[in-house]
């Protein structure tokens, strides 16, 4: 779902594919993240100077950053933010969604795209820099990506269904 220049868009039924991605990868990321942060599948991020809310499939973020009263965090503070493209969405996970964690500053984001193609893709985009990020890592699914420090996570694509 996102909140951007007024208008409130939902995403369509996601399939179980969709679910079982974002579950396979948030269980491989409580194994490396610090005891203070918590994984949120429907945490909203506020976009500065964009006037909108992304709420992206997954997000990690220190706990007390996510507490307290409010419906959104500050984008800039999420450690790493995942989306995963459905038929539907997967222009706007690749374009705007992409440029608007750039802009934002988050620090990691990670593209799990299924429909990328024909092939199945993993991208990983870090260092923000103006606006726009670096591809730190693409693998297409069955090869590993490693996800830098502080999460020092190998992630074997492999495991990810395909619908």
């Amino acid at each position: 779902m996102q909140l951007q220049g007024g208008g409130l868009s939902q995403r369509g039924a996601l399939v179980i594919d969709h679910n079982t991605t974002a579950e396979l990868l948030q269980r491989r990321l409580y194994t490396v993240i610090p005891e203070d942060w918590g994984i949120y599948q429907t945490l909203g991020l506020a976009l500065p100077g964009r006037g909108g809310i992304y709420i992206p499939d997954l997000v990690v973020v220190d706990r007390a950053t996510a507490s307290g009263p409010g419906h959104t965090v500050p984008a800039e503070e999420a450690r790493l933010v995942v989306e995963i493209t459905s038929r539907a969405n997967a222009n706007h996970d690749r374009v705007s969604k992409v440029n608007g964690y750039a802009k934002a500053g988050v620090e990691l984001f990670l593209l799990l795209d299924p429909w990328h193609s024909g092939r199945p893709t993993a991208t990983l985009y870090g260092e923000p820099d103006g606006g726009t990020y670096r591809v730190l890592e693409a693998v297409e699914y069955g090869r590993k990506l490693t996800l830098p420090e502080p999460f020092g996570l190998v992630l074997d694509t492999g495991v990810l269904p395909v619908s």
